[in-house]
């Protein structure tokens, strides 16, 4: 991954994430679009843990068959 790619996924994330948190703040009548919302939060995140946990297990793959 380049340093722009990292930058732009961090870019994109912290918006994503100050868009969630000024939903949540302002409705606060609204509790069925908290919960889709922390809902959707939640699913996102244990994705993108999948997801790292996958690529850590590449990584780690491709470092046994480099020792070998």
């Amino acid at each position: 991954m380049t340093k722009q790619t990292k930058i732009l996924s961090g870019v994109l994330a912290g918006v994503a994430l100050g868009a969630v948190v000024a939903i949540v703040l302002s409705s606060d009548k609204n509790n069925d679009m908290k919960d889709k919302i922390g809902d959707w939060f939640c699913d996102l995140f244990d994705k993108s843990k999948d997801k790292l946990a996958g690529a850590a297990d590449a990584v780690k793959a491709q470092a046994d068959r480099l020792k070998a």
